[in-house]
């Protein structure tokens, strides 16, 4: 930081006097600084080996795009997009779906209990994990263990109601937390994903 601000009042306040200083010489400074604000430990084989596959591929990818692009900016942002897909990966497989059946009750029940954050990247095996024409002519989906984060998990559950409703059952969905009771009131049924 220290470094940087100094650089940043040589160049700002005293750039004639830096205009003196021979190119070869600026070049030696930027080379120190750089390598002493390194952190070397992160690239040892042993931190490698320890860090987890995602944070490696983004480190990576990082210093990649910046060699062949020669553009810091456009090496940073294709890192956080490299980050941010890796996270989506990661959360999309800690949804979950439990059945039950109950035949006991005077309409005969299958219960499904979802957990884990519901969006884009986990809708797409939301879908797969009911057995629609297997279950009785009532079912529930609790979702008080998870919660909606996109309009494509609102579509997801339009289009899970509208199979069941093509197999004349009734689908009711419960324990929506307040932020996705708004978010599936506001869309649910507006979004074509049954039509």
């Amino acid at each position: 930081f220290l470094a940087g601000i100094f650089l940043l009042v040589l160049v700002l306040g005293l750039g004639d006097v830096l205009a003196v200083v021979p190119m070869a010489a600026l070049v030696a400074v930027m080379i120190i600084v750089s390598y002493l604000t390194f952190d070397w430990h992160s690239i040892r084989l042993s931190t490698l080996k320890r860090m987890p596959g995602s944070e490696t591929t983004v480190m990576v990818a990082t210093v990649v795009i910046i060699v062949l692009t020669h553009n810091l900016a456009i090496g940073v942002v294709a890192g956080v997009i490299v980050a941010m897909v890796a996270f989506a990966r990661r959360v999309a497989h800690l949804a979950r779906v439990e059945r039950t059946v109950e035949l006991d009750q005077p309409v005969p029940t299958a219960y499904y209990t979802v957990t884990g954050a519901l969006f884009f990247a986990s809708s797409n095996d939301l879908m797969t994990q009911f057995e629609y024409a297997d279950d009785p002519d009532r079912i529930v989906i609790d979702l008080s263990a998870s919660h909606i984060w996109d309009a494509s998990t609102v579509a997801t559950l339009d289009a899970i109601s509208h199979k069941y409703e093509r197999l004349n059952k009734h689908v009711v969905i419960e324990g929506l937390n307040e932020a996705s009771h708004e978010l599936h009131a506001r869309l649910a049924g507006n979004l074509g994903g049954g039509h």
